[in-house]
């Protein structure tokens, strides 16, 4: 009787098929609310995502060990070694074709202010967008849109992409950032 149980809750436990990149962004999300309450409803909206991928989302986080059981508290120390070591090799990214769109990476805030990058800018494509550069592709397609009305979610997510396309030297400032960020949230 104990192995059956055992076997059916192994067969309605999900499989880890590996982080996908909304999962990231769902994570800065959360650290932008600042501990304000929330509901995955809430995230879907903001982020411009269905309910279901925020759900899943947060499942394949709880799983790969990048928040807590209720999946309400993100381990900040375990996401930022993550993007720090990890994010570049799951998520890569390389500058494409020259594009208007919304400045990231070393040509934003909070990394911009310590890089004198010259004409040499990064933009996630975007048709109403301020500035033309190399393209990076965003971690996901609302990325665009659900940073509009939240600042903080955008220097996160700027920190993320100077972790994916950085140098070195951007990528220790980068380093600093996020832990700024981490500290006050």
């Amino acid at each position: 009787m104990q192995f059956a149980n055992r076997e059916s809750k192994i067969k309605r436990m999900k499989k880890h098929n590996g982080m996908r990149p909304q999962d990231i962004v769902v994570l800065m999300k959360i650290i932008a609310l600042q501990d304000n309450e929330w509901r995955n409803i809430d995230i879907a909206n903001a982020l411009h995502i269905s309910p279901s991928e925020v759900s899943e989302a947060l499942n394949r986080c709880r799983i790969a060990g990048l928040i807590d059981g209720k999946k309400r508290s993100v381990y900040k120390s375990a996401l930022k070694e993550f993007l720090i070591y990890g994010l570049k090799y799951v998520f890569p990214t390389e500058p494409g074709a020259m594009v208007k769109g919304i400045p990231t990476a070393h040509s934003a805030s909070p990394i911009k202010e310590h890089i004198s990058n010259g004409s040499d800018n990064y933009v996630w494509p975007y048709a109403k967008g301020n500035l033309r550069g190399q393209a990076i592709e965003p971690l996901y397609k609302t990325i665009a849109e659900a940073i509009q009305d939240d600042p903080l979610l955008y220097e996160l997510l700027v920190i993320v992409d100077t972790f994916r396309v950085g140098r070195v030297r951007e990528i220790e400032f980068a380093k600093d950032e996020l832990e700024k960020r981490l500290l006050y949230v």
